[in-house]
């Protein structure tokens, strides 16, 4: 008999469409191989609002069973701003206003924590995505012991908050997306005889793009970006960067956002958003791409970044971040910025340098082989898995 494995993320489905919840969604389907796999989870869509949108209860999705837990409310704007604010700027508030602001950060499903408290002794171990939610902070007190934590941490305000000790503090097994994450937890919290292991993601690229699904729109010179059109993902920073660089170097050159609206896109004939596409549309738009741009400050792997390297194409990411940076630094498959000017310099010499990004794509693809294949990484997943709850 399989042993049975809960994973518990504040969201899952197909229709899903952020970095940890993809990944949780890939590991989930990969670890289904090898063990029975359950996931957690409450019934939001949209990370905003919290608004229930799947129905509670029991489904399969690509073969994984996932367990749905309703929302008692979704967030209330009128009191999470405030709550926001005073967290902010005094991370050691009391356990009363950190226990509101969680519950308004959300999504608040307590029956999902409670189900895991009334449940734990009917699995073998759990598995918890993403530090930050509702889900994570209630849920790892009971269940540390026998859980891996991955806590796809990145240097941001949250992680300075009191609350979050507890949370780390509680787990004794750790799944680190990169050495960096790893370093950053480390010097934040005071973490004693711990188990970890430092694993991205498998890669999947399509061995054959449809490179004719790309020309249904007539841009051939543009630069990509994939993801979330956020603040916080710094999408106006990158905006004013590139009305800027049109200014000083006119051309043909476009961006091209791929993924949804959730901040002002200024309107501009050279940015042009799609919206949410396909992995089709996606992984052809990226093959076709000059350059993949990611601009945010807080990443803790970047699954666009990777895949562009896998397909060969150059990538340039904010240098603020330590994450995006190492994937750069140890691949020479990338250039960073951190002001207009390096980001400018950054473009043109990616754009008129063809053999810099002909060994750039030689670098990357080498870098993909050697730390982000699903063979490798599942092995030293079960490896651990293994470990903890005995062989």
């Amino acid at each position: 008999m399989k042993k049975k494995i809960a994973i518990i993320n504040q969201r899952y489905g197909q229709e899903v469409n952020g970095g940890s919840e993809l990944y949780t969604r890939q590991i989930a389907e990969h670890l289904g191989q090898f063990y029975d796999v359950e996931v957690l989870t409450s019934c939001a869509l949209d990370y905003t609002t919290w608004e229930n949108y799947y129905a509670p209860g029991v489904q399969i999705i690509n073969g994984v069973q996932v367990r749905r837990f309703l929302i008692e409310h979704s967030r209330d704007e009128s009191v999470f701003p405030g709550l926001d604010a005073m967290i902010h700027k005094n991370p050691a508030v009391s356990k009363a206003i950190s226990d509101a602001w969680i519950e308004q950060l959300g999504p608040f499903c307590p029956s999902l924590v409670e189900y895991v408290g009334v449940h734990r002794d009917e699995y073998h171990l759990f598995i918890v995505v993403t530090y930050l939610y509702y889900p994570a902070v209630k849920s790892m007190p009971l269940i540390g012991d026998k859980a891996i934590f991955i806590p796809t941490a990145h240097q941001e305000p949250y992680i300075h908050f009191d609350m979050y000790k507890k949370v780390f503090t509680s787990a004794n097994a750790f799944v680190f997306l990169t050495d960096e994450e790893k370093a950053l937890v480390e010097s934040q919290f005071q973490l004693n005889n711990f188990r970890y292991e430092v694993m991205g993601v498998g890669i999947d690229v399509p061995e054959i793009i449809n490179d004719k699904i790309i020309k249904q729109f007539q841009y051939q010179n543009y630069i990509i970006y994939v993801g979330r059109i956020d603040e916080g993902k710094d999408c106006p920073r990158l905006f004013q960067y590139f009305r800027e660089y049109k200014k000083r170097n006119p051309g043909d050159l476009k961006l091209i956002l791929m993924g949804k609206e959730a901040c002002y896109i200024p309107a501009d004939k050279d940015i042009v958003p799609m919206g949410f596409v396909s992995e089709e549309m996606k992984f052809a738009g990226i093959q076709n791409a000059r350059i993949l741009m990611l601009p945010s400050k807080y990443e803790s792997l970047s699954i666009a970044v990777l895949e562009a390297m896998q397909l060969g194409t150059p990538v340039l990411v904010n240098g603020a971040c330590d994450v995006l940076k190492g994937h750069c630094t140890r691949s020479n498959a990338g250039l960073y910025y951190k002001n207009y000017f390096e980001f400018e310099a950054c473009i043109n010499y990616m754009l008129f340098n063809k053999a810099l990004t002909d060994q750039m794509a030689v670098n990357a693809k080498a870098y993909i082989n050697q730390f982000f294949t699903w063979d490798s990484i599942m092995k030293r997943f079960c490896k651990l898995i293994e470990e903890l709850t005995g062989r």
